[in-house]
């Protein structure tokens, strides 16, 4: 593994208009919330980019001729699993894609199915479109989060439509067994649903005993699945803004394809080129990127069981810590972690009151502070 690449320094992000950063400009709080990292992207994706900007010319922009069998290379890699690469569908973001699934796959009032605690956008995507949003709880049991299958069973209608599935899960840090995806694979089959993973964390497995299982390469259920993929959480990409679905079932990516005609935008040169070079080039980098991501779990996960009134889980996957503060004993934890300097993202908008979810893609110099900082809080509150 080359071990060259630089995380313990990372560039000061205060004027470079960061959606992280800007949050709590002017004040001394440790952004800690939104899922991006304070990492420098890859070398190769810089030199890439470098390149690509000598050249001058940002006109509209087609997917490099190379990026699809790329793609293709990368997932036969990484995860065993075959595409033809006519199966990609690009998108700008992966927050665009649940967005065109939930509208291509239920109409107006019928339903769109998940689990909670979830990334806010698999909430808002279906109700921004009209859809319904049914949502089960994850069950809690022996220190992992699991799906509730009879909860799932019990909220299935004959409006639903459509199951959302995070995996790796965001915010739980989940990999989800084969057994369990089975399980969900087998539901939709059950009751005709169209099965939309998000495997966008699929490249920040951190347990070295796991693997993330693609849900498309199960048994029979490739032809009922979209899956939503993209280089930005692996590679620190989303502000370039390039993401795509996989679909081998053709009737399912011309609905996806008619949704999108005329609304959806093109993706621009930087973010098609920055892709090509994550996932034809930066494995080395990735698996260095891993390596110290476990090392900041490791420390989280040593420290937060320290603070009274705090709760957390094992992250398998993700750089996101989940935390319950529900016996902190404050009305809003979010708002008291905010007043002793560090910005974490509140559960509420993720379906889960009183909890918090904290990223830990950052130097651990700056997690150790900010962790410092919350163990205080809680000893003096």
């Amino acid at each position: 593994m080359n071990t060259d690449f630089e995380f313990d320094h990372a560039p000061d992000r205060g004027d470079s208009a960061s959606s992280k950063w800007e949050k709590y400009a002017g004040r001394d709080v440790i952004p800690l919330w939104v899922a991006d990292m304070d990492f420098r992207t890859a070398p190769c994706v810089i030199d890439m980019l470098h390149e690509r900007i000598e050249h001058g010319v940002f006109g509209y922009t087609q997917p490099p001729h190379e990026l699809p069998t790329v793609v293709a290379a990368a997932l036969e890699r990484d995860f065993g699993w075959t595409i033809d690469p006519d199966w990609i569908v690009w998108m700008p973001s992966l927050v665009v894609g649940l967005s065109v699934v939930s509208r291509a796959f239920a109409a107006p009032g019928e339903e769109v199915l998940t689990a909670v605690p979830i990334y806010p956008p698999f909430l808002s995507a279906p109700r921004y479109g009209d859809r319904i949003t049914v949502t089960v709880p994850l069950r809690e049991e022996g220190g992992r989060w699991l799906w509730d299958f009879d909860a799932l069973e019990q909220a299935v209608s004959p409006k639903t439509r459509t199951l959302l599935l995070c995996s790796p899960h965001n915010p739980t840090g989940r990999v989800w067994s084969r057994d369990e995806l089975v399980q969900l694979a087998r539901f939709c089959e059950r009751y005709d649903l169209v099965l939309v993973s998000d495997e966008i964390h699929s490249g920040l497995v951190l347990d070295q005993d796991k693997q993330h299982i693609p849900a498309a390469t199960l048994d029979d259920i490739a032809t009922r699945t979209i899956t939503l993929l993209s280089a930005s959480k692996t590679f620190n990409l989303p502000g370039l803004g390039c993401a795509f679905a996989i679909v081998s079932n053709q009737q399912l990516r011309s609905k996806i394809q008619r949704t999108m005609r005329g609304i959806v935008h093109h993706i621009g040169a930087l973010g098609f080129f920055a892709t090509l070079a994550a996932f034809r080039d930066g494995q080395s980098w990735q698996l260095a990127l891993v390596d110290y991501l476990r090392g900041n779990r490791d420390l989280v996960e040593s420290e937060l069981p320290t603070m009274p009134g705090l709760k957390t889980w094992h992250v398998e996957a993700t750089y996101l810590a989940w935390i319950d503060a529900r016996e902190l004993s404050v009305d809003k934890p979010a708002a008291f972690f905010e007043k002793a300097g560090v910005g974490l993202y509140d559960g509420t908008l993720f379906g889960a009151p009183g909890f918090l979810r904290l990223n830990f893609a950052c130097p651990r110099k700056r997690l150790k502070d900010a962790l410092g900082r919350m163990l205080e809080a809680v000893l003096t509150r």
